[in-house]
């Protein structure tokens, strides 16, 4: 199945996470272009990351010791200043 992540948009993917060995909790993905980009869900391995950074996308895995909600924070603080940058509002 697909998803689409809207340009210059970030999203959370821990409810598509099927592995229970996995080793993240949640995934952040934030989508710094202007075009939208597809994503392949539910996540079933490691390999999911690269190949999705290799689409453009940053893509920040969470452990369980690292605190999701700061990690989003400075991504959006990152994402919103860039779409100061580009001139776009929300």
């Amino acid at each position: 199945m697909k998803f689409v992540v809207r340009p210059l948009h970030i999203i959370s993917v821990g409810g598509y996470i099927v592995e229970t060995d996995f080793p993240y909790r949640n995934i952040i993905v934030v989508n710094p272009t202007e075009e939208p980009i597809k994503i392949d869900i539910p996540i079933f391995s490691e390999d999911w990351i690269e190949r999705h950074r290799d689409l453009g996308l940053e893509i920040i895995p969470v452990k369980e010791e690292n605190t999701f909600l700061s990690n989003f924070r400075r991504a959006k603080v990152k994402l919103d200043k860039l779409k100061a940058e580009l001139g776009v509002e929300d």
